[in-house]
């Protein structure tokens, strides 16, 4: 029977698809120059399906639906808000784009993919965990290629398409091996099954080996990173943005929801597993980033490391961890977007990704050079920004559970990342352009970057100082999953 509590548990969903739809019928009327609307209509869709979803789809106390495939609770409600917001940035980012900004196909596979986010941080059953993950996937592969002029497009496209499939199949294999094990797919009732002793620690270990390879990917922590680079300097920009961070988050989602749920009962040996995956991935994700000289390949460096730092939330499994994990993704998802938004509107003007094109920038546009500094000072991890509070929760959380010594990794990592990040505000703030004539070359902003990169700047700043509401909500989130 579909309940009130059916439909609200699914209501960003349907607004989701609602606004697809809309899409679909109205973008081929629009003539070429009215094409760029669709990012207006997307993002404009997509504020009004979270001002909804707020009003009339807020959850009390967790419950399962759908039979069961569905767990319709705080943690996956505060997440699909996330990431609508990044959707709704990465659509008003894509509408400057010269190939992708005015094709309709683009906005449809980026609702297309957030359908699949938004499920997989719901699901609450291998099934619909994988169908979700695969939904979410598919239409990311497509516009990782979307430019097919571009030799390098269609080698991302290709590269996150093959490791993606081999990913997944490895994670799904997994899947089966704990369907086996358990006799079931629910993840609440495998937890049940697991706590009878019939599996040993060592083939515990290899299921949860299988599945991390599938959501490590996700991820991009070490050593399943290899594809994020290429991916992200080939990729359009707006789509490595959302690579980067929703993707990235939607996996992390997942990890929770997984590990903390159904393997509570061999924590002992997956906290271990992401405490190595989490100090390796900091550690060479930092160093890599160290001698790049393109932006979008230092971003996704960046990203690895900052999916270790995470990690450290994972890894003291507790309510206290994950609430820090999701508040960590609250915060990496302003920043993150904040970064390659950045990137889109100087690229856009200039053509050029090098850091050492950004010579100059703050006198070319203040602004932008303002909002680079909040971008890349909250990276590094300093205050008043998001990314200082963020790290300071899942350091915490690691003491808290008597990983200091991952902490201690951590510190020392945020330290290495101290040095590309101003290296790049370096050539921004102190450097000039060869021939100095900046007030000859100005980087003007579109009314849509404009829009984009004002309310992400702000999110950036709110979480690192009025960040006790946002952390609350990230504590009750957390609260739910147990």
């Amino acid at each position: 029977m579909f309940t009130s509590t059916i439909f609200a548990s699914i209501l960003p969903e349907i607004l989701i698809l609602v606004l697809g739809l809309l899409l679909l019928i109205v973008e081929p009327f629009w003539k070429d120059e009215q094409k760029r609307n669709a990012g207006w209509l997307t993002a404009g869709g997509l504020f009004v399906a979270m001002i909804v979803s707020l009003l009339f789809g807020r959850p009390g106390e967790p419950v399962a639906v759908l039979g069961g495939m569905i767990r319709f609770d705080l943690m996956g409600f505060f997440l699909k808000m996330l990431f609508m917001f990044a959707a709704a940035a990465t659509a008003l980012l894509m509408m400057d784009h010269e190939q992708a900004g005015k094709r309709g196909e683009a906005y449809l596979m980026l609702l297309a993919s957030l359908i699949g986010m938004n499920l997989m941080a719901a699901s609450a059953d291998l099934v619909m965990l994988y169908l979700s993950i695969e939904t979410a996937s598919i239409p990311l592969y497509v516009l990782s290629g979307f430019l097919l002029g571009d030799e390098r497009s269609t080698e991302a496209g290709f590269k996150y398409f093959l490791f993606g499939a081999m990913a997944s199949t490895i994670m799904l294999y997994g899947f089966s091996l704990l369907f086996g094990f358990s006799g079931t797919t629910d993840l609440y009732a495998i937890a049940a099954a697991l706590t009878s002793g019939n599996i040993s620690p060592m083939l515990a270990f290899g299921v949860v080996t299988l599945v991390v390879v599938g959501l490590g990917f996700k991820v991009s922590i070490v050593p399943f990173h290899f594809w994020a680079p290429d991916v992200y300097q080939g990729a359009p920009t707006p789509v490595a943005g959302y690579l980067s961070t929703a993707s990235k988050a939607a996996g992390f989602a997942v990890i929770l929801r997984l590990f903390f749920v159904a393997f509570p009962e061999f924590s002992g040996v997956w906290t271990m597993v992401f405490a190595v995956l989490a100090a390796v991935s900091m550690t060479v994700g930092n160093l890599l980033a160290l001698p790049q000289t393109n932006i979008k390949r230092l971003l996704a460096y960046s990203s690895i490391s900052h999916a270790g730092y995470a990690m450290i939330g994972a890894v003291a499994f507790s309510q206290f961890g994950a609430a820090s994990v999701i508040f960590y993704l609250a915060a990496y998802i302003a920043t993150n977007l904040l970064a390659f938004g950045i990137v889109m509107a100087f690229s856009h003007v200039t053509g050029l990704e090098e850091i050492t094109d950004y010579a100059g920038l703050s006198r070319r546009n203040p602004l932008l050079g303002l909002m680079m500094l909040a971008a890349f000072l909250s990276l590094t991890g300093m205050p008043p920004f998001g990314g200082f509070v963020a790290k300071v929760f899942v350091f915490a959380a690691g003491v808290q559970a008597n990983y200091t010594w991952l902490v201690i990794v951590g510190i020392i990592n945020s330290i290495i990342g101290v040095y590309y990040y101003l290296n790049v505000l370096k050539f921004v703030y102190l450097y000039r352009m060869p021939d100095q004539d900046e007030d000859q070359h100005p980087i003007p902003l579109s009314q849509p970057y404009t829009i984009a990169l004002v309310v992400l700047v702000l999110g950036v700043i709110l979480l690192g100082t009025v960040f006790a509401p946002f952390f609350n909500w990230s504590d009750v989130s957390a609260l739910s999953l147990f």
